[in-house]
């Protein structure tokens, strides 16, 4: 089998775990499975498994490393605001209320941060 054919996994590294937990599983809601010396399982839609991993230091990237397909990104935001998650804003970008960004062929994007400083996203295509 090629990797077309194969279910995905996600990687997020973390310097804090116990943070990192409570943020992916508390805030973000997703199903927590597993955690070891190396990583936090997580599962998202269809199966997929995110792992957080643990890490020494790092500097977090300063572009979206993991992100979510909404079908109503706004739902999706004011759902995840009520759980104290806060939208970036980016100078220079033209973001509505809500923190999303539309591009010019009509997909939209808004951006927050985990407890690491990981940028991640959340879209509608």
């Amino acid at each position: 089998m090629t990797p077309a054919s194969l279910r995905p996994v996600g990687f997020i590294p973390t310097r804090q775990a116990e943070a990192a937990r409570a943020f992916y599983e508390g805030v973000l809601g997703l199903t927590f499975v597993s955690d070891d010396e190396f990583a936090m399982v997580f599962r998202l839609a269809d199966d997929v498994m995110l792992r957080v991993v643990r890490i020494g230091d790092f500097q977090p990237a300063q572009f979206t490393i993991f992100g979510w397909e909404a079908m109503d990104i706004e739902s999706s935001i004011d759902a995840l605001a009520k759980r104290g998650l806060d939208f970036l804003r980016f100078e220079g970008m033209k973001q509505d209320g809500r923190g999303v960004w539309t591009s010019p062929n009509g997909n939209k994007v808004a951006w927050f941060k985990d407890p690491d400083g990981n940028v991640l996203s959340l879209s509608q295509h």
